[in-house]
């Protein structure tokens, strides 16, 4: 986001956003742009309830109560607080390994879409990477909360309809003790252990 925000990007759709942590986005884009706006989503009660308690956040801070699935309801809300003609960085940092990776292309093709000449998208996708990692996964996952693993393969399709900005390929990073943390733009959320492993990469840009 840093980076992002630095090509002179001030408004920012966190999908799926979480729990609030510190440097959250809107502090991370603040920090270089202070009028910048954030669109937050989520359907977790506790999450929102969270995001809406955070001090000091509001103008120019937009918390939604929705479901990521429902496109043209999210983009409509997004457009009342931010200028969707105008450049804007989509994230979806904590949603992808929710959702299966047919889905995922839909949704980030549906959103990259909408969005104007000049604008960036972030994903990342928490994955499992050995055999203790693995179990973590099928442990976290149940009806409620299905995880899906997505290969290295499937991760790169997402970005199929952006143009990946250098170096151009997405990566992985190993959350295990002592693992590299390389992230561009900004670091991924922790694994579900020790063992497990995310995927992340360069900001895609919108395709003119």
């Amino acid at each position: 986001m840093t980076w992002v925000a630095g090509q002179g990007v001030g408004q920012f759709i966190d999908l799926g956003c979480g729990m609030p942590t510190s440097p959250n986005t809107h502090e991370t884009a603040r920090a270089v742009i202070p009028g910048a706006r954030v669109f937050y989503l989520d359907n977790d009660p506790i999450v929102l309830s969270h995001l809406n308690a955070l001090p000091g956040v509001r103008p120019g801070i937009t918390v939604l109560d929705g479901d990521v699935h429902d496109v043209d309801k999210i983009l409509g809300a997004a457009a009342e607080p931010l200028d969707l003609s105008a450049p804007a960085c989509l994230i979806m940092g904590a949603l992808l390994h929710f959702i299966p990776v047919e889905t995922g292309r839909e949704l980030v093709a549906s959103y990259a879409a909408a969005l104007a000449r000049g604008s960036y998208v972030i994903l990342m996708a928490a994955v499992a990477a050995g055999g203790s990692a693995g179990s973590a996964y099928d442990e976290y996952s149940s009806e409620a909360a299905r995880l899906y693993n997505h290969s290295e393969a499937d991760f790169t399709s997402f970005f199929e309809p952006l143009e990946l900005v250098p170096p151009g390929s997405p990566t992985r990073g190993f959350g295990g003790p002592g693992g590299p943390r390389w992230r561009r733009p900004n670091s991924a959320p922790a694994g579900l252990t020790s063992a497990s492993a995310e995927c992340a990469s360069p900001p895609g840009r919108a395709r003119d």
